[in-house]
């Protein structure tokens, strides 16, 4: 073979290569373009059902965004005895719904006008003093007044209110002894002595109405202990702080059986308020006071109040230790420790509309249009109780007032706030307020089902109040023991308000009569209380008249 044969062997060759590796090719990409219309084919399948579903999602997406911010139960109220239970069948109002929020409206509307022509028409008219309150005549008779030629007529009287320095005294106790006639001389001879009566602290000089003044001007009208020492120096009386804080430790013990003895009825009132608020404790390892927190319980029937203080905590593990063995309703606001009786057996939580309406107030500078709307709704609610107040209706009077009024007002006003969270930036002032209203609505809406219940937390609220004015003038406690001390007398000093008792009359009945039960176990400690004191007093009041 010559050299030119081989070489257009060569190119021959070459040339075969070369169409091989593009039939090679092009068969790869009629293979590979089969296998596509196969994957398209299934693709379009798994659309078509994607979109079946999708369609199928858009019904219920509505649904699902309370899902998204708000609680996922079945319903927002749980069924009580009567059945009663808000219903959530769409975000639209039903005919039915808006025909009677819109009655239910108009009829609070028009009692509110009539209250305020009825408000409009009352003059304040001045209090006289007191009836009880002893008098003294000042008299003033007018100059150049000839007897034979004036005759006196009915004069005028003006009361003025005047006061005289506190008086202090010393109470001698003088304890007579006798010894018989004629075994005066004999040293052996028996010895008869009065008994010593009971002192409220044993070997003090501190009687009960100074130890009471002490801690009521304290825990009362918030004077703190060296101000009260500044107060007796005037008087001539020189007391030393460690003396005054050892009397205020001894009085807080002697309270301290009672306290606990409060607990037990208010456990056991079956309604509790519950309410925490802050208390300044000196921390003496960091040199400072750090944040403690007191907790507060109120029984709403039986109105007495609770403080507890557990080491300035306000963990979840405090409200187990107090709920532990509570079986009735916990009302509070969205403080997130007491979700946990949510599911517990025989308690029910119920929520304040009045910290709801607070999130709406703050919103109104960012979002006038939709707060005012919700404080309106909420304030309609609030007209309700109002009515009721007035009226003095039965707890079932009550219920069936809200069954008509208040019930339609709530449907409504909770499908207007699934419907506007979507509207609204989320961290917003708006946006806040509505989900926190959202998210505990079946608490908030829970008050309806009975005529007892509270709409609000404010009365546990107002119970708090001395210790937000106390702090502000003793400004810390020094340690835990005493901020527990604190708990203890603030809980009596609340009940007497509750219960409207004097304060400084209960706290001398207590000091005088506390001992008495120190060795008789059959006697109840309650019968210490305020409330019971005050049935003691009217009742002793009723037999004398």
């Amino acid at each position: 073979m010559t050299g030119e044969e081989e070489i257009f062997l060569q190119q021959i060759l070459e040339e075969r290569d070369r169409l091989f590796r593009e039939n090679s090719k092009l068969k790869g990409q009629v293979d590979s373009l089969e296998s596509f219309e196969a994957e398209k084919t299934s693709l379009k399948e798994q659309i078509s059902e994607k979109d079946h579903v999708i369609c199928k999602l858009k019904q219920q997406v509505e649904m699902l965004l309370r899902k998204i911010w708000g609680k996922s139960s079945e319903r927002y109220i749980q069924p009580d005895p009567l059945q009663r239970r808000l219903d959530f069948e769409g975000l639209e109002l039903l005919p039915e719904e808006k025909e009677q929020a819109g009655a239910a409206k108009e009829e609070i509307e028009q009692y509110k006008k009539k209250r305020v022509i009825a408000k409009t028409r009352k003059r304040p008219v001045r209090k006289p003093l007191p009836e009880n309150l002893p008098r003294e005549e000042h008299h003033i008779y007018p100059e150049n007044i000839d007897p034979e030629n004036w005759v006196e007529l009915q004069p005028e009287i003006t009361e003025v209110l005047e006061k005289d320095p506190a008086r202090y005294y010393v109470r001698r106790i003088i304890r007579h002894k006798y010894a018989l006639k004629n075994q005066v001389s004999d040293e052996q001879a028996p010895v008869v002595t009065a008994p010593m009566p009971d002192l409220p602290i044993a070997k003090s000089y501190a009687g009960a109405t100074v130890l009471t003044d002490i801690t009521i001007d304290k825990y009362v009208y918030h004077l703190p202990f060296y101000r009260q020492i500044q107060m007796f120096k005037q008087q001539g009386i020189s007391i030393p702080p460690s003396t005054i804080n050892d009397w205020n430790q001894e009085v807080a013990d002697l309270m301290r059986p009672t306290y606990y003895r409060l607990k037990e009825l208010i456990m056991a009132s079956g309604y509790v308020q519950s309410d925490e608020t802050t208390i300044p404790i000196i921390n003496n390892e960091k040199h400072k006071t750090v944040k403690g927190y007191i907790w507060m319980l109120r029984a709403v029937i039986p109105k007495l109040v609770l403080f507890h203080y557990d080491n300035g905590s306000r963990a979840q593990k405090v409200a187990l230790q107090l709920f532990k063995d509570y079986q009735g309703v916990i009302q509070t606001d969205g403080y997130a420790v007491y979700d946990i009786y949510e599911n517990k057996k025989g308690v029910l939580p119920i929520g304040c509309w009045a910290h709801a309406r607070r999130k709406f107030e703050e919103a109104l500078k960012e979002d006038e249009v939709r707060a005012s709307y919700a404080l309106e709704q909420i304030g309609l609610l609030y007209d309700v109780e109002r009515q009721a107040d007035q009226e003095n209706l039965s707890y079932e009077q009550r219920s069936d007032l809200r069954t008509r009024l208040s019930y339609p007002i709530m449907v409504a006003f909770e499908k207007w706030l699934v419907q506007e969270y979507p509207k609204v930036l989320p961290k917003g002032r708006i946006g806040k307020a509505i989900k926190y209203t959202h998210g505990i609505y079946h608490k908030l809406s829970r008050y309806h089902l009975d005529g007892r219940y509270k709409i609000d937390n404010n009365q546990a609220e107002n119970a708090i109040r001395p210790i937000a004015l106390g702090r502000k003038n003793w400004l810390f406690c020094g340690n835990h023991q005493a901020a527990e001390n604190a708990a203890i007398i603030y809980s009596m000093m609340g009940c007497c308000k509750n219960s409207n008792v004097n304060f400084r009359d209960w706290m001398v009945f207590f000091l005088d009569n506390v001992h008495k039960f120190d060795k008789d176990y059959s006697r109840d400690l309650a019968e210490l209380l305020p409330h019971n004191f005050k049935k003691q007093t009217d009742r002793s009041a009723q037999v004398a008249s």
